[in-house]
């Protein structure tokens, strides 16, 4: 429920001051809430500015958004020509006549036609306008602009008092109301009372810096209620006006340890094998020609094949050229504008100021609602901008992008091979990762080597990578340390081949070796096998003579014995014989 329609309390239950939302975007985050409740505010600023727009807006939105009819009295534009004006932003102020949600009036007023007296008053004025908000029950309402209504009173103390009567009488009629004043010098208007009678006060300012156009919002005052102070850009559009709350003091973001892959498989592999973090903004700094556009648009290309919708806001390049670029290095980036997963926005940093480029960033972003942004190259802003400006306004689209849970992609041109906080726009330190695209010469050649100058949150290479591009794609390779340092390109192929050569080389004499040594065991084999067959044969003979011994012994004792038998034998016989 808005604050209109619900009171607010707070802690020590005194109620808060109700408010009536716009409709404008930005302006509602800025005032917080909207313009107060039944009481008038004034606008003012410099022709040309967008008051009467403003104005216009709130009507329509009120009516449109939150049903709340509108009168809108103009003194200088009669109802036809405002009706064709804003037509082109899709308001149809006659439809809305007809249903009778918007009463415009026009009131002539004609200096000459005036005479002064002490009695002059505006209560031709209140007739007219109660008249008006009655016939519709209008909620608010509009008076553009004030001046013309005073234009034919120089006496300083009637208008006065008729200024704070007719502030007087729009809050007892309880309507929301805005009065628009034109800038007065010295003061914010050129009665230089309105301001001080109105209970909030929005000036608008249409500034030209180094020939680039700015507006500009500011809330002065609002009584009874915290607000914005800082200036705040707003565009002007097809939609009307846009404003952009771009300050942000508190560091209360919320975050995600999701990734998300940044297309390049090394490259992941280095931040740890994932990618980035979802929601984190991503620098890739380098000089002129070292790919990161490429890599952008590598990053761009695996976003929308994950499914993810990506805008691609290119300050250098047409949309047409970087597809056509792109498809070099087999990346097909029409397929996904096709299929609405990609959006570019391409213009000249010299179409609007910094502010202006924030604003537009922020309603193509609103609108879109992407996973991804890729900003390329954020360099070129410095035409418009100085470092600080560039520094201040990226801050800001950074806090915008975080708040929103959206991954950013930087590119960042850099001038030289020295890192420093100049060349990338002094946003390094913000970022949450940083890429380094630099330049490697070696042996009449340019190569380009990536290194990993931070990554918050995550375990990540510190080791450089050579960065290739191919008509096949980025890719990344492992840095060839040889005797004289780092190799890249022909010196690294080269070195490679040396080296497999050397290895082949040295494969081919320890195979070499390896016979050698083969065929001298098989010699060797040989000698020892004849030695052992010479040994056995010296074996053999020595145990034939053995043998021989042995058998003379057994054949001798085999004999002495049959000797001793038969003599006593032959013994025997005897003494047989003789004992007869």
């Amino acid at each position: 429920m808005s604050a209109s329609k619900k009171q607010k309390k707070v802690s020590n239950n005194i109620p808060a001051l109700l408010k009536t939302p716009t409709g404008i975007s930005g302006l509602d985050e800025i005032t917080g809430g909207g313009l107060p409740k039944g009481r008038p505010t004034l606008v003012a600023g410099d022709a040309g500015c967008g008051k009467t727009l403003m104005s216009l807006e709130f009507i329509v939105k009120g009516a449109l958004n939150y049903n709340e009819p509108g009168v809108f009295m103009a003194f200088e534009e009669k109802a036809e020509e405002l009706a064709i004006n804003v037509a082109s932003l899709g308001f149809d102020l006659e439809q809305l006549q007809k249903d009778k949600m918007i009463r415009l009036d026009h009131v002539h007023i004609e200096k000459s036609e005036i005479e002064e007296t002490g009695e002059y008053d505006l209560d031709g004025l209140f007739i007219r306008l109660g008249y008006a908000i009655d016939s519709i029950k209008a909620k608010r309402v509009v008076l553009d602009t004030i001046e013309n209504l005073f234009s034919g009173l120089n006496n300083q103390a009637v208008l006065r008092a008729e200024l704070r009567r007719l502030f007087h009488w729009l809050k007892e009629k309880g309507v929301t109301a805005i009065i628009t004043a034109e800038r007065g010098e010295g003061s914010l208007t050129r009665q230089g009372l309105e301001e001080y009678v109105s209970d909030c006060v929005i000036l608008l300012d249409h500034r030209i810096i180094n020939q680039i156009s700015t507006r500009r919002l500011r809330i002065v005052k609002y009584r009874g209620s915290i607000h914005g102070t800082n200036e705040y850009p707003f565009l002007i559009d097809e939609d009307g006006i846009s404003v952009l709350p771009v300050t942000s003091l508190k560091l209360e973001k919320a975050v995600t340890s999701g990734r998300i892959s940044s297309g390049i498989k090394a490259l992941d592999h280095m931040l740890g094998g994932n990618g980035f973090y979802k929601g984190s903004s991503v620098l890739v700094s380098g000089t002129a020609g070292t790919g990161k556009t490429s890599l952008a648009a590598y990053f761009a290309n695996q976003a929308c094949s994950d499914g993810k919708k990506c805008i691609y806001f290119a300050f250098e390049e047409s949309p047409n050229q970087i597809i056509r670029n792109m498809k070099s290095i087999s990346v097909d980036l029409d397929k996904h504008v096709k299929k609405g997963l990609l959006k570019f926005h391409a213009s000249r940093p010299t179409l609007y100021g910094l502010e202006m480029h924030l604003v537009a960033l922020y309603k193509l972003i609103k609108n879109f609602k992407p996973e991804v942004v890729i900003l390329d190259p954020i360099t070129n802003l410095i035409t418009v901008g100085s470092v600080s400006e560039v520094k201040s306004m990226l801050i800001r689209l950074i806090d915008f992008l975080q708040e929103e849970q959206i991954t950013v992609m930087f590119t960042a041109l850099t001038l030289n091979n020295i890192v420093n906080e100049q060349t990338d726009e002094g946003v390094s330190s913000l970022v949450d990762a940083w890429l380094l695209v630099r330049d490697i010469e070696f042996n009449g050649e340019r190569n380009r080597g990536m290194y990993i100058m931070k990554s918050r949150g995550m375990k990540h290479s510190n080791q450089v990578r050579e960065f290739i591009i191919t008509d096949k794609g980025l890719d990344l390779v492992d840095v060839y340390l040889g005797p004289d340092g780092i190799l890249t390109g022909s010196a690294r192929e080269a070195q490679m081949i040396k080296e497999e050569t050397g290895v082949a080389l040295q494969d081919y004499a320890i195979i070499a070796k390896d016979r050698e040594v083969s065929r001298k065991r098989k010699v060797l084999e040989a000698k020892i096998s004849s030695l052992h067959t010479e040994f056995e044969s010296v074996e053999e003979e020595l145990n034939k003579i053995y043998l021989q011994e042995e058998l003379k012994k057994q054949v001798t004792e085999k004999t002495r014995q049959e000797i001793t038998r038969i003599r006593k034998g032959e013994s025997d016989a005897k003494s047989r014989s003789g004992k007869k």
